[in-house]
């Protein structure tokens, strides 16, 4: 049967069922978003799908909603949004649309579950404070989403449908992007598996190009790599590797006389031709030639050992 109707509450939106209407939207195109709390709409069908509203959360009737008591809980017992029961039911089709290899599907559904999706339930259902965030709580994607709604005084009579059709495409943009880095990650993996298998002892792994890699370092435990060397369009670069996504600390920092410099300067103070620039922060270098990063990969290894 096909779905002619994608159907959440109007009024007001949060990030759970604007998160939602973009699975949704993209798996069922030719559906029709409603926005309403009028009873008839609620009604289940084999042609809608109900998000959000509704007052239970029956996947077989195809009605997905949290605000009941009980709601509905994950295995763990954390609760979920309408985001999570979307995503729990749909999301690997999302997935699949989105051309994410099918060896991959289910990696990365549990990923993004646990790293995008748990936080919006949560916040959602007030079982996390936005306040974990500090001073950045305001630059939260709930935040940010919610910041779109409309002013209290807007006076037009659909103001709320407008804002949630504006902030549509924007939630689309932050989902889709975050689908496309965990799939590149996931690709990555075997390009760095065997760098790091041909870097053998060397603390200096040579990669490709730039992809994502330190997660792979971890878990291979290949602790013994200090910096990444690759190319960068006609050049190449040197980097650190963080010690964490939260934290600028590097396992080994470039030199300290290399900070800040650039060409004839950077040059001589390395000793190395084709030096061209090195970041204050000394986490990048680059240089103009595969055979001067190197060189200069191991003038920083020997600084740093």
């Amino acid at each position: 049967m096909t779905i002619t109707h994608l159907v959440t509450h109007s009024g007001g939106f949060h990030a759970d069922e604007l998160l939602s209407s973009v699975v949704l939207t993209r798996l069922f195109p030719d559906a029709t978003l409603l926005r309403t709390r009028d009873k008839q709409w609620l009604m289940p069908s084999a042609k809608k799908i109900i998000y959000d509203v509704g007052g239970q959360f029956d996947p077989d009737a195809q009605i997905f909603d949290h605000h009941q008591r009980p709601g509905p809980m994950r295995e763990d017992e954390q609760p979920f949004s309408s985001f999570g029961l979307i995503w729990a039911q749909y999301g690997r089709a999302y997935l699949s649309a989105m051309n994410v290899p099918a060896d991959d599907v289910e990696l990365i559904h549990a990923k993004f579950d646990s790293k995008f999706v748990l936080p919006i339930d949560l916040l959602d259902n007030g079982a996390m404070d936005p306040s974990v965030a500090g001073p950045l709580s305001i630059l939260t994607l709930p935040a940010l989403l919610g910041s779109l709604k409309p002013v209290f005084d807007d006076p037009s009579p659909t103001a709320d449908d407008d804002a949630f059709f504006a902030a549509l495409p924007m939630a689309q943009g932050f989902v889709e992007a975050q689908i496309r880095n965990l799939a590149a990650k996931s690709r990555a993996e075997s390009v760095v598996v065997e760098a790091i298998a041909k870097a053998g002892t060397s603390p200096i792994l040579e990669l490709p190009m730039g992809m994502p890699y330190r997660s792979v370092l971890v878990k291979a435990e290949a602790d013994h790599i200090l910096f990444v060397v690759n190319p960068r369009g006609g050049d190449w670069t040197l980097n650190g590797i963080k010690l964490s996504n939260d934290t600028f600390d590097q396992r080994a920092d470039l030199p300290a006389s290399w900070a800040g410099l650039s060409d004839a300067a950077l040059e001589e103070a390395s000793g190395v031709q084709g030096a061209k620039f090195c970041h204050n922060a000394r986490f990048i270098a680059v240089a103009n030639s595969r055979d001067a990063i190197l060189e200069m990969a191991e003038i920083a290894v020997k600084e740093a050992t």
